[in-house]
């Protein structure tokens, strides 16, 4: 299965998953979204960042009704980018969903941010996960990678609302060599010159509470994109389609954004 489908043709809203390596993540997310409107939720298995690239052309051939509408969330936000600025024809409009900073100098906030809102139940979890990393096999990483991720999600969460991980499987693999390969672009700057080719209209939704912050967004990108809108959610962390005081309010943005 390389993907799921929501809702009726014609599919031209398209969710690509965050991570890298969690698939199916975007369930809640896409299920809300299509009640009114075709969606599409692809999987990304590649472990290169070109890769994935080609991979999600070939998914958008294949599945989608182009010129699409990318909605990428967090490592799906620079996914979408790159395949915006590398198959301009292919893209109506980029929806980047609570992106990581693309400029370097936020880098390192975003940790401290999480650990700094650990209890110290969750400092000692999140600590005893990376003593044993190095020392586990492949199955015991999937397991490891799964609690890292709750935790990490209830970092990142200002009220989160309830729900069960929708996420099929997670792939420390694939995160670890996508990581790897995104950071380079982005501290070497290739991440956002790419920009330079992008030809839609670009928007940017982010959380004031992610950890993730809105400037190392908003900065960069209203400095290269000729038609870039930028919202930012009050009581709002990562993911804004699950937090109880912001969910309105961004699908209320989407919708006014993905009229087509």
């Amino acid at each position: 299965m390389n993907g799921r489908k929501y809702g009726q043709e014609p599919y031209r809203l398209i969710l690509p998953h965050g991570g890298p390596g969690a698939p199916g993540s975007l369930a809640a997310f896409a299920e809300e979204l299509s009640s009114d409107r075709g969606v599409l939720e692809p999987f990304q298995s590649a472990d290169t960042v070109d890769g994935q690239i080609d991979e999600l052309r070939e998914y958008l051939i294949d599945h989608a009704q182009q010129p699409v509408i990318l909605i990428g969330h967090s490592w799906g936000a620079w996914l979408s980018f790159l395949l915006s600025a590398r198959y301009p024809e292919m893209v109506l409009k980029l929806i980047l969903v609570s992106a990581g900073p693309f400029d370097v100098k936020y880098e390192n906030s975003v940790l401290q941010t999480r650990l700094n809102r650990f209890s110290s139940k969750e400092r000692a979890s999140y600590d005893r996960i990376m003593d044993q990393w190095d020392h586990s096999n492949e199955y015991q990483k999937q397991l490891l990678f799964r609690k890292l991720g709750k935790l990490i999600s209830q970092a990142d969460s200002f009220e989160r609302i309830r729900s069960k991980d929708p996420t099929i499987e997670y792939q420390p693999e694939i995160f670890r060599k996508i990581w790897n390969e995104a950071s380079f672009l982005r501290k070497s700057g290739d991440l956002l010159a790419s920009g330079d080719r992008i030809r839609c209209p670009v928007v940017a939704i982010h959380g004031d509470y992610d950890p993730h912050p809105w400037q190392g967004v908003k900065k960069p990108l209203e400095k290269i994109l000729a038609n870039f809108t930028f919202y930012l959610l009050n009581n709002c962390g990562h993911e804004p389609w699950l937090e109880k005081y912001a969910k309105g309010e961004f699908f209320r943005v989407l919708r006014a954004e993905c009229c087509i």
